[in-house]
């Protein structure tokens, strides 16, 4: 997946030396906060309803993040 502007996800190689004894992991990801896209917030931004704003956890559909913790096993 490549890195494009405004998208939330990044993508990044990890270096494997020659003698690294653990199998090599080819990228890792990670998540950008939505807050870096939006400069000042702009007036008349959309805003989720009251309920969905308490399950999503912003007001403002803008700033949701696709952020979704992942179990890690062995690290």
């Amino acid at each position: 997946m490549p890195n494009t502007p405004n998208s939330q996800e990044r993508v990044y190689p990890v270096f494997a030396g020659p003698f690294d004894p653990c199998p090599p992991i080819h990228c890792k990801t990670y998540v950008v906060p939505p807050q870096l896209f939006l400069g000042f917030q702009p007036p008349n931004l959309p805003q989720f309803s009251l309920p969905e704003a308490l399950r999503v956890g912003t007001l403002w559909p803008a700033l949701s993040s696709t952020y979704c913790p992942q179990e890690r096993g062995g690290d």
